[in-house]
């Protein structure tokens, strides 16, 4: 890991800007915890473009897009204080590691300050903590050599909780910034529990993102009392106003 991305990755686990895991924040204030989300693969630029807008007036912490677009994300965020976050694996984790770590490369070259893989799955369900060191390791380093940060999404939805368990000890292990929740893209969401689950296994050093199924300041402030130091929501602003969101992510 970086000494940059080590930092920031501590940093974020540990004090995030509104405050601390543990201690549900006020809409007022959780703006600085939420990446506001656009993975829809039919999203346009005129939609990737308005997101990055409301993300720099309501100071969202980033705005997470597919790599295709980080460029032009990266340029619309300039001077913003909004960070440009993308996905590797997405939504599948199915692809080989050297190509998730070719993809993460690429992000990263192209602007992208934080990247969230998705592990090989099928390697948790099997309970291959070997295969998933070398899987994350290969994008933690493709990361990590650019300076940015790495969540790793372990799809908590397929998996039970030894295997919850045995991927987030994998992302430790590979040296990880975050763990993450889900993509919000293969059934189920965020839960309390998970978040929970997830939070006791890597401790207080990582970042903790619950993502896929938060839509209302209530849901934020429950997944953020139980150890979540990020949230990946599309629906951010129905989040810092008070209301209940619509989107499926």
């Amino acid at each position: 890991m970086s000494n940059e991305a080590a930092t920031a990755g501590n940093a974020t686990a540990a004090a995030p800007e509104s405050g601390t895991a543990g201690n549900p924040e006020t809409s007022g204030n959780i703006a600085s915890y939420i990446d506001h989300t656009l993975l829809k693969p039919e999203a346009s630029e005129a939609e990737i473009l308005r997101v990055c807008a409301e993300a720099a007036e309501y100071r969202f912490k980033s705005v997470c897009v597919n790599p295709v677009w980080v460029k032009t994300v990266k340029k619309a965020l300039r001077g913003t204080g909004v960070l440009t976050c993308s996905v590797v694996g997405f939504p599948l984790g199915a692809t080989p590691s050297d190509v998730k770590a070719f993809e993460a490369r690429g992000a990263v070259l192209d602007g992208a300050e934080e990247v969230d893989m998705v592990i090989n799955i099928a390697a948790a369900r099997a309970s291959d903590k070997g295969a998933l060191i070398d899987d994350i390791t290969a994008v933690a380093d493709a990361v990590h050599d650019g300076g940015a940060i790495l969540k790793v999404i372990i799809e908590t939805a397929l998996l039970d909780d030894a295997q919850k368990v045995l991927a987030c000890e994998a992302a430790v292990a590979a040296g990880a910034d975050f763990v993450k929740t889900s993509t919000g893209f293969n059934g189920g969401g965020a839960t309390a529990a998970d978040v929970a689950l997830m939070r006791r296994t890597v401790g207080p050093e990582l970042g903790v993102k619950a993502s896929g199924g938060v839509r209302s300041l209530a849901d934020a402030q429950a997944m953020i009392a139980a150890g979540a130091t990020r949230i990946g929501a599309s629906s951010g602003i129905a989040i810092v106003k008070g209301e209940q969101g619509s989107s499926a992510y």
